[in-house]
C-alpha cells in the first residue's frame, strides 16, 4: 500500500508549529471534559445507584450502575470507526469539534434528568442514552486529539502527546475534589437531592470554551501535507491488523490502572468501611501525580523510548498490586490508602504517559486517527469500561476483597506481551 510509505518518509520539522501550544490547550480541554464526565459518574456511583437504579439490594443497584457505566463503552468502537475515519478523511479539527459537542449533549442530559422516584423507568433509560452518547463521543476523542497533537510536533511526540494524559490527571483531580468537598460539606439528603448534579453542571461550563477554541484552530500541518486516504478503515483491516491488535493490547494496562484508581472510593467505602471524604481525598493525590508527572515521562520517552517505561510499569503492577491491596485490607486507614493511591498513581502515569506516542508511532498519518481510536477503544471497552462491574462481581462471588488485585495483574500480563510485541515485531522504541 503506497499511502503509509509516503507517510513514513516525511522528514519531521525540528521546530514546533506556531499553533502547537494552542493545540495542546484545545485538546486538553476536550479530553479533560470527556474524562471528568466519565470519572465523576464513577465517583458518584453509590449515589447514582440509589437515585436511578434502586433495588432492594444495594449491591445489585451498584452493579447495575457500573453496568450502565460499561454499556456506554460498547459505543466507543463505533465512535472510533466513524469519528476516527472522519478525522482521517476530513481532518482532525472537524472531528474534534463534533466530539466535544456530543459530549456536552450527554452531560446535559445527566445534569438535568429527574430521578427514578420522579419519572420511573424513564430516568434510568435517559441515563443510559446519555452514557451512550458520551461513549460515542469519547470513541473518537482520544485518537483524533492525540493525532492532532503529535502532528504539530512530530519530533517531540512523547512530550506533546503526554498532555493528553496530564489533562486526564486534571479531570481526576477535579472529580476527586468535587467528591471530597461535596461529601464532607453536604448531608446525605442534600447530596442525593441536588449536590451530585453540581459536577455535571461544572462540566457543562467547560465545554463551550473547548468548542470555541477548536473551531478557531488550523488543521494539523502533517495531515495537511500528507492528505487523506479514501478508506482508512479498509486500509487498517487489509494491511494493519497486527498493528491494531498490538495497539489494543498496549492500551490495557493504561485503562485498567485508571479505572482501578477511579473505583477506589467505592472500594474504600463499601469494602473497607472508610468515609467518602477520606476516599476522595486520596484520589486527589493520584490526579496530581498524573497531572504533573505526565509531561516529564513524555519528555524522557522522546529520549530513551516509550517501551522501557511501559514494561517497567507493567511488571511492577504485576508484582506489587496484590501485596499493596492485602496490606490496605488488613490495615485500612487514610494514611495507607493515600500511600496506595500514590504508588498506583506513579505506576499509572509511567505507563499511560508513554502510551499515546507509541500508538501514534504505530500508525501512519493517513490511518492514524482511525487506528489510534480503534486500538484505544477496543482496549478500553473490553478491559476498562466494565472494570467496576467486573471487580464488584468478583468480590461478591469470591467473597474476597483482594479479587480486585487479580484483575489488575491479568491486565499487566497482557500489556507486557503487547509492549514486547510492539518493541520487537514492529521495531518501536
Amino acid at each position: 500500500m503506497s499511502a503509509p510509505k509516503k507517510a513514513q518518509h516525511i522528514q519531521p520539522n525540528q521546530h514546533p508549529h506556531p499553533q502547537t501550544w494552542r493545540a495542546v490547550i484545545s485538546s486538553s480541554i476536550g479530553n479533560a471534559l470527556e474524562w471528568f464526565d466519565i470519572l465523576i459518574y464513577g465517583a458518584f456511583a453509590v449515589t447514582i445507584s440509589k437515585l436511578f437504579f434502586p433495588t432492594d439490594d444495594p449491591a445489585i443497584s451498584l452493579l447495575i450502575t457500573f453496568a450502565t457505566f460499561g454499556v456506554s463503552f460498547f459505543m466507543r468502537p463505533l465512535g472510533a470507526v466513524l469519528l476516527g475515519s472522519y478525522s482521517d478523511k476530513v481532518g482532525r479539527k472537524a472531528a474534534l469539534t463534533l466530539s466535544i459537542l456530543l459530549m456536552m449533549i450527554g452531560t446535559l442530559i445527566i445534569a438535568i434528568m429527574p430521578t427514578y422516584k420522579s419519572i420511573g423507568l424513564w430516568a434510568p433509560a435517559a441515563i443510559v442514552l446519555a452514557r451512550l452518547i458520551q461513549g460515542f463521543s469519547a470513541g473518537g476523542e482520544f485518537g483524533s486529539s492525540t493525532a492532532f497533537l503529535v502532528e504539530h510536533a512530530p519530533h517531540r511526540r512523547g512530550f506533546f502527546s503526554s498532555w493528553q494524559v496530564a489533562s486526564q490527571g486534571i479531570a481526576m483531580w477535579l472529580a476527586a475534589v468535587f467528591g471530597a468537598v461535596l461529601s464532607s460539606q453536604l448531608t446525605v439528603e442534600q447530596l442525593e437531592s441536588w449536590g451530585w448534579r453540581l459536577p455535571f453542571i461544572f462540566g457543562l461550563l467547560i465545554g463551550p470554551a473547548g468548542y470555541y477554541i477548536r473551531q478557531h484552530l488550523d488543521e494539523s500541518p502533517e495531515f495537511s501535507e500528507v492528505g487523506s486516504t479514501a478508506s482508512p478503515l479498509k486500509d487498517i483491516f487489509a494491511e494493519q491488523k497486527e498493528r491494531l491488535l498490538i495497539g489494543s493490547g498496549c492500551v490495557v494496562m493504561a485503562t485498567v490502572s485508571v479505572y482501578t484508581i477511579m473505583y477506589m472510593p467505592t472500594f474504600a467505602v463499601k469494602q473497607l468501611g472508610m468515609s467518602s471524604t477520606d476516599a476522595f481525598s486520596t484520589m486527589i493525590l493520584a490526579g496530581l501525580i498524573m497531572m504533573t508527572c505526565s509531561p516529564i515521562v513524555g519528555h524522557f520517552s522522546d529520549k530513551i523510548g516509550r517501551t522501557p517505561f511501559m514494561l517497567v510499569s507493567s511488571v511492577l503492577f504485576a508484582f506489587l498490586t496484590y501485596p499493596l491491596y492485602q496490606y490496605l485490607t488488613n490495615n485500612p486507614s487514610f494514611a495507607n490508602l493515600l500511600l496506595i493511591q500514590g504508588v498506583l498513581g506513579l505506576l499509572m502515569t509511567m505507563y499511560f504517559a508513554s502510551m499515546p506516542a507509541l500508538l501514534s508511532d504505530i500508525f501512519p498519518v493517513q490511518t492514524r486517527g482511525t487506528g489510534m481510536s480503534l486500538s484505544y477503544n477496543i482496549g478500553v471497552m473490553i478491559f476498562g469500561g466494565f472494570a467496576g462491574m467486573i471487580i464488584t462481581w468478583l468480590i461478591a462471588v469470591t467473597q474476597n476483597k483482594l479479587a480486585i488485585a487479580f484483575y489488575v495483574i491479568a491486565a499487566a500480563l497482557v500489556s507486557v506481551g503487547a509492549t514486547l510485541a510492539a518493541r520487537y515485531r514492529l521495531k518501536m522504541r
